[in-house]
């Protein structure tokens, strides 16, 4: 007889058959009847095989080659393969497999049933990656390779400045691919909640004269900072912050049409303490239909390039420090990017 809790059942996303000791189908949802091109009627009381009537590439009935009524005692689950219907569409089917204990016989098999699309979106995600990687990785691999094979077979041809000119382009490549690994690694370690901080002591406006004083050098202008008050110690991880930093900073020179500025400021919320930064440009900004989606990973802005990691991983190293980041409208009519750090001293170092 079918199961109560049909509602359930049929608002599941995945198709599900449930047998039982007998071997035939006891319930089943509307998701594995439209899957399996079968009715109701058809199905209830019908053989599990018969219910079930999928093939491998090979000819193999998923029925016999699984057997989930036979073979190992201990054996609980089936692990998820692809499958396919008569008329060749792809399911991926997984089943539970249900024993009142260890090495008695199978008195319940629950399958479960998905549309293969969802992983071939996921393939597409996977391949995106590689694509993008591969594609970010290539130009500066391109010049490293193109001046240093050029210096071996040639390195007397040419004149001791242009031998630096090329070591120095060379050197700013390999920088380059230096900074798209880290990336890729900090992203990684994002998606795995591997990120780890090593928080310390540190000083906001120093730390952001630090990193204004670096990026100013490598592109030949002056960012300024704005200081507002007394600035309390925040606890961050020195590396990360600076990592933070520049990143906002370089997308403003990169991406902004004019001056870049930062304005720091002490900012208390309901949550504590904090330091709010305010990285300002004089670009065209960020429409409101898209400031939710710039933090995501491998968002493009135009014709921008660039791996589409920065202002995902500076939304990740912020969150980790229990921060909030956001884009608004500048004051000039570019973009703002505003962040707030906690204090967040530990709380054996308080009075």
């Amino acid at each position: 007889m079918p199961q109560d809790g049909r509602p359930e059942l049929d608002n599941l996303p995945d198709g599900i058959v449930i047998a039982d000791e007998g071997r035939t189908v006891v319930d089943l949802n509307g998701t594995a009847l439209r899957m399996l091109a079968t009715s109701r009627d058809a199905s209830i009381d019908a053989p599990l095989a018969e219910v079930m009537s999928l093939d491998d590439l090979e000819g193999n009935t998923w029925f016999d080659r699984t057997c989930p009524y036979d073979g190992f005692g201990l054996r609980k689950k089936l692990s998820e393969q692809s499958w396919y219907t008569s008329d060749g569409r792809e399911l991926l089917v997984t089943a539970r497999l249900v024993r009142a204990a260890a090495n008695a016989a199978v008195t319940r098999v629950v399958v479960s049933l998905r549309d293969a699309h969802v992983r071939a979106f996921n393939d597409r995600e996977r391949s995106d990656l590689v694509a993008t990687v591969a594609h970010e990785l290539r130009s500066p691999l391109t010049g490293v390779k193109g001046f240093t094979a050029t210096l071996l077979s040639k390195w007397e041809r040419f004149s001791e400045s242009q031998k630096l000119l090329m070591l120095e382009t060379v050197d700013s490549d390999a920088d380059r691919l230096g900074r798209l690994i880290t990336e890729l690694l900090d992203a990684a370690r994002l998606d795995s909640g591997r990120m780890r901080l090593r928080t310390e002591p540190l000083h906001p406006v120093v730390e952001i004269e630090k990193v204004l004083a670096n990026v100013s050098a490598g592109v030949g202008r002056t960012v300024p900072a704005h200081v507002e008050g007394d600035i309390p110690m925040i606890w961050g991880d020195k590396d990360h912050f600076a990592q933070v930093f520049t990143n906002l900073v370089e997308n403003g020179l990169v991406h902004g049409d004019g001056a870049v500025a930062i304005t720091i400021s002490s900012q208390v919320r309901d949550t504590g303490s904090g330091v709010e930064f305010c990285v300002d440009d004089e670009g065209s900004g960020f429409p409101q239909a898209v400031r939710g989606r710039v933090f995501t990973k491998f968002w493009h802005s135009g014709s921008s390039r660039g791996s589409g990691l920065g202002l995902y991983i500076v939304r990740g190293v912020v969150q980790a420090h229990h921060g909030t980041v956001g884009i608004e409208q500048s004051p000039s009519g570019g973009a703002r990017v505003r962040v707030w750090l906690p204090v967040a001293e530990p709380a054996g170092l308080r009075d």
